[in-house]
């Protein structure tokens, strides 16, 4: 064993290699947790998200099934595997003292921790293209509203801000398009249809303010450990898509927002993304680009990226090469399919001569794992069997009570709690529309006359004679124009009707006639 600072990940009796720890120097080298359905990949997840904490690193996890929100709870000697785990520890060599760890509950659905949010903005095109199951032509649409939101200041914090863009552009397709390309009214209307069902999820909730500010993932507690976020996910994975899409956004914002740092003694915040094939299925190869280009950056960020999943072939093969640190618990070989991607996933390790690897992973039990860590100047370990050492807080759910209580205690009370809803480009297109009805009301309605304008009344002497013609009183809502002077002489009586002849077709004709005669004679 080593004298750098570590995470005690486990060791092994008789059969197994030698104690198994993580150099913290390279916890942002990324990792992988891999195994099959029931092998102990939550344990694992849950022991390194403690080491990383008692080190005083902050840690992002998701909580598929709920067992993780236990790490807030103190382990008990009264629970029913305190025994076996008891056992293991002597095994191993570990001191057991079961201890809580400082955690922050977070829930998209604010049901089960803080509510978290993100603006449409921040999300951008090409993640809700990929949330919203776009097509390539339905995505060049929704890149046109972002650049013109951009342009004509109309911020997307919401959805509705984003239906209400997508109906002004569907208002005005045919101008839009000649400055930007074509836009399909048909694309408009797929884009708002994918909008309805995503509502209907429940992904609504997801974007609005007060959006997360990541420096809220990455606090420590008064006695220096990082605060282990844990996102309540088992209703989130009802929309694995939106599950994915959301922290692949995270992610994102991370890369994109934090300075770099180079290669820290321990990495600023580690980030597990469980059941990583989510991610990858069915992904537009622009997606997969940017997953690669994030996992391959962000480490100069500070930040570790550990992907859980079944199979490490779920994870394409630019990624699976950036992960140093490595977990592989049981894989089953009953087909021929999964026979293969036993032998490529022992093919990544650095060989044993004491045993070989493909047996090692297929034969492996609940709770021990194939092991494989970055050694001193970042040379991949060589792979040992290992048992995973024993979670010191609790395992499994946490009582609901409890939970509340913490989330009261929690520094981030009452800061996400509370939605704001301010002025956006719903707010400002309302204003709009609004002004062009009051100014199209203004220009149709009939002008009232001025005081002193006599080109409408009520002429006196018409008004008595309409009373003689009709037999009856005059109409008096009828206003009369005031008649022309009767002294018109014959002359200007012919000038006026030459004048109006003037605007005819005839008159045109006259005109031609008169002034070609004049040129002939010159």
């Amino acid at each position: 064993m080593t004298d750098e600072p570590s995470i005690f990940v486990g060791g092994g009796g008789e059969g197994y290699g030698l104690p198994q720890q993580l150099l913290l120097k390279y916890g942002n080298r990324h990792g992988l947790i891999a195994g099959a359905t029931g092998t102990g990949k939550t344990v694992t997840l849950q022991v390194l998200a403690e080491g990383f904490s008692a080190a005083g690193v902050p840690v992002f996890l998701s909580d598929i099934k709920g067992d993780l929100s236990g790490i807030g709870a103190s382990g008990s000697a009264s629970a029913k595997l305190h025994e076996p785990f008891m056992k293991r520890a002597a095994t191993i060599g570990l001191d057991m003292q079961y201890r809580a760890f400082p955690v922050t509950y977070w829930d998209l659905f604010g049901q089960q921790g803080h509510p978290i949010r993100a603006t449409v903005a921040e999300m951008g095109p090409l993640l809700l293209s990929r949330l919203l199951e776009l097509t390539e032509p339905q995505e060049g649409v929704l890149n046109v509203a972002f650049r013109l939101a951009d342009e004509e200041e109309l911020p997307l914090l919401d959805l509705k801000d984003l239906q209400a863009l997508l109906v002004y552009v569907g208002e005005n397709a045919e101008a839009i398009s000649t400055r930007y390309g074509l836009v399909a009214t048909a694309s408009i209307g797929a884009i708002q249809r994918r909008l309805l069902v995503l509502e209907n999820e429940g992904g609504g909730q997801l974007f609005g303010e007060p959006a997360l500010d990541l420096d809220d993932l990455m606090l420590t507690d008064a006695a220096g450990l990082g605060r282990i976020n844990i996102l309540a996910a088992d209703k989130l994975m009802n929309s694995p898509r939106l599950y994915a899409t959301f922290l692949l956004w995270m992610l994102s914002e991370l890369f994109e927002t934090l300075p770099e740092v180079g290669d820290p003694d321990k990495p600023k915040l580690v980030f597990f993304f469980d059941e990583a094939h989510l991610l990858f299925n069915d992904a537009p190869k622009a997606l997969v680009q940017k997953v690669e280009q994030v996992a391959r950056l962000i480490r100069s960020k500070g930040v570790g990226i550990y992907f859980i999943t079944q199979n490490p072939a779920d994870v394409p093969e630019n990624i699976l090469g950036q992960l140093g640190n490595r977990v592989q618990h049981a894989l089953r070989a009953f087909t021929a399919k999964d026979q293969k991607d036993l032998k490529m996933a022992s093919e990544t390790y650095r060989a044993n001569p004491r045993f070989k690897t493909e047996d090692a992973i297929r034969d492996v039990g609940t709770g021990e794992a194939v092991t494989s860590f970055l050694e001193l100047k970042g040379i991949p370990g060589i792979v040992e069997r290992t048992l995973i050492r024993p979670p010191f807080s609790q395992l499994g759910p946490i009582d609901p009570a409890l939970r509340a209580q913490l989330m009261v205690q929690s520094p981030l009370k009452g800061k996400y709690d509370t939605t704001i809803d301010r002025d956006s480009a719903y707010e400002r297109l309302r204003a709009r529309e609004k002004a062009a009805a009051d100014a199209a009301a203004q220009a149709d309605a009939p002008t009232a006359p001025t005081r002193g304008d006599t080109s409408l009344r009520i002429d006196p002497d018409e008004f008595s004679r309409a009373r003689r013609y009709d037999g009856g009183p005059a109409r008096e809502t009828v206003a009369v124009r005031k008649p022309s002077s009767r002294s018109d002489s014959i002359g200007e009586t012919f000038a006026k009707s030459f004048a109006r002849q003037l605007g005819t077709k005839s008159g045109q004709a006259i005109v031609r006639g008169v002034l070609g005669s004049l040129f002939k004679k010159r």
